[in-house]
Order: C-alpha cells, then sequence, then structure tokens
C-alpha cells in the first residue's frame, strides 16, 4: 500500500487506486452478531483483538464485511484502537483497517461540515469548514500538521510586519513572504484540479485558485494579527488589506480599479461597486464548493449531488 489518499495528497488511509472517493451519505448497520458469534460495536471488543484479526482474515467475504461495518459503528472513540489493528504484519488485515478508518473520519468530518454550513459567521468557521472539507476527501489527514504550518508562517509574517505602519507596505510584506518566498501561486497549467481546492493539498504543492490561495492568506493574515478580506470578484476570487486589492493567484500582484475591470470585461462584466464589497465567510465558503460542483457535475453524481446539498445549508442558513 502506498499510504497516498484518494486525491493524491499523503496520510489519508486508502490508495487512489482502491479507493477515488469518500462514499460519502453511506451508513451501516448499528448491531450484528458476527459468524463467530462475536458482538463488534464498541470499543470493549478490542478485548478481542486477535478474534477481530481472525473475522478480517476469513476467507468468507461476508464475515469480513459484516465485521468491518460492526466495527465502523463504534466511531471516532475506537479510532485509537483501530490504528492499533494497523500493526499487524498482515497487509489483508491492514487493508481491512485502514477502510474502516477512512469510513470512521470521513463520515464525521462530514458531520462537523455539515454543522459549519449550518452556522459559519467568522473568518475562523470557514478555516475549520476548510479543514473538515479536506477530511471529508482525505480521511486520515493530519490536520494539525498542517494547521501548525500555518501557524508558523503566521509568526514570520507578524514578525516581518511588526514595524509597518502602512497598508501598503503591510500588503508588499505579504506578497513577498507567501508569494515569492514561499512560492504560493496559481495552479494555471492544471486549474480545475480538484487538490487546488483544498488546504493542505495547497499547502503541500503551494497551487491553487483564487479562491483558496485567497483563504490562505486570510488565515495566515488573521495569525499576524492583519486583516485581509476577501473580495468576490466575479470569476476570480481576491483580498484586500486597507484600501489595497491583491491578487494571491498572481503571488500577490496589486490590483488597481483598472485591473478589476480588465478581469470582469473577459466575462463581458462591467466593474460594480458591489463586486468590490467584503464577501462574508458564507459566501465564501459556498463559492469553495461551488467550483468542486463544477468539477464534479460529470464525473462523481453522488458526490455532485451532496456539494449540491452543501451548498443548500449555506443558501438557508
Amino acid at each position: 500500500m502506498d499510504g497516498n489518499g484518494f486525491l493524491g495528497c499523503p496520510r489519508a488511509y486508502l490508495p487512489p487506486a482502491k479507493a477515488r472517493f469518500l462514499r460519502i451519505g453511506k451508513f451501516v448497520e448499528r448491531r450484528a452478531p458476527s459468524k463467530s458469534g462475536i458482538i463488534v460495536n464498541s470499543s470493549e471488543m478490542f478485548k478481542q483483538r486477535d478474534a477481530i484479526i481472525r473475522l478480517l482474515q476469513d476467507d468468507d467475504p461476508d464475515t469480513v464485511t459484516l465485521t468491518k461495518k460492526q466495527l465502523a459503528t463504534g466511531g471516532t472513540e475506537i479510532i485509537s484502537d483501530l490504528k492499533d489493528l494497523l500493526s499487524t504484519d498482515d497487509e489483508k488485515v491492514a487493508f481491512h483497517v485502514r477502510d474502516i478508518l477512512s469510513s470512521i473520519e470521513g463520515r464525521s468530518a462530514k458531520t462537523a461540515f455539515e454543522d459549519v454550513c449550518r452556522n459559519i459567521s467568522a473568518t475562523a468557521d470557514l478555516e475549520r469548514g476548510c479543514w473538515y472539507l479536506a477530511k471529508v476527501f482525505l480521511p486520515g489527514l493530519e490536520i494539525q500538521k498542517y494547521m501548525d504550518i500555518v501557524n508558523d508562517w503566521g509568526q514570520e509574517l507578524q514578525s516581518r510586519t511588526a514595524r509597518l505602519d502602512s497598508a501598503p507596505a503591510r500588503v508588499l510584506a505579504m506578497a513577498h513572504f507567501l508569494g515569492r518566498d514561499l512560492g504560493l501561486r496559481g495552479n494555471a497549467d492544471n486549474y480545475y484540479n480538484v487538490n487546488n481546492s483544498l488546504l493542505p493539498c495547497v499547502i503541500d504543492s503551494r497551487l491553487g485558485i483564487p479562491i483558496s490561495l485567497s483563504v490562505l492568506y486570510m488565515i495566515v493574515a488573521s495569525r499576524a494579527k492583519i486583516v485581509v478580506d476577501g473580495i468576490n470578484l466575479p470569476g476570480h476570487f481576491v483580498v484586500r488589506h486597507g484600501d489595497i486589492l491583491f491578487d494571491p493567484f498572481h503571488e500577490g500582484r496589486v490590483l488597481s480599479s483598472r485591473d478589476c475591470a480588465e478581469i470582469l470585461s473577459q466575462q463581458k462584466l462591467s466593474l460594480q461597486p458591489s463586486h468590490l464589497q467584503s464577501a462574508p465567510p458564507r459566501l465564501v465558503l459556498m463559492r469553495i464548493l461551488g467550483n468542486l460542483l463544477h468539477i464534479f457535475e460529470e464525473d462523481d453524481e453522488s458526490l455532485h449531488q451532496t456539494i449540491a446539498k452543501w451548498i443548500h445549508l449555506l443558501e438557508h442558513q
């Protein structure tokens, strides 16, 4: 097993060849006996570790399937026990355990993400939603690692801007650090790759689309105690600090009103004052999901429907 996630990022439990996406919305039975008479529905069953390993090694596919379903009903409270089972030398058992872990963590992340959709009001909620969204697609992702990276970037940005007393100077410092030093930039060559919408993948590759890069600028800046707002410019999301507009997709390039008008003219639109208003977190998350909705419009009907449901939750928040 290569240990990569469904979308090519590391640390998710299942490799792409085995399971392309989280089986969103699929739930399992609550309780049923295995053929060996063992009930596996809580952490208590880990007192029978060897018996569970034998069940997962069974040649009868129905026995294995039923055992996995029952283990999955244990929820997040048994994750540490399941990870202990990964230490077995039996690759077949390890594969099944990874599958169970993906089911539990993906389902938990989906529930948490939907809660954010129902209650989002602040930038902190937007950030949490982005982390949960990544875990829906990449169960097993070590989110804390990426949060630590963002914290480190925020500390460095704060250090660089502590003595700067003007918005233009701070914007220049942000662009230099995030765009030039860290190399965060637009993935123009593979724009519709789903990785571009998932913050951990953007952090790993340093490539993204306007909305994901803008969100990353916003949350890193918040760590540095700098207010950066998202601007829902049609067709090309950008950010603003003070009265300075700048473009994370193009390494933090400062934008004039004329530049914004040019972006909109490519869509046969005229620049209006409403185009430059700060976007609330709910609208930012809707735009992230809108991009994913487009990506999966033809590739995955079930996932497309689930994303549409999330957008509906945000629209009726």
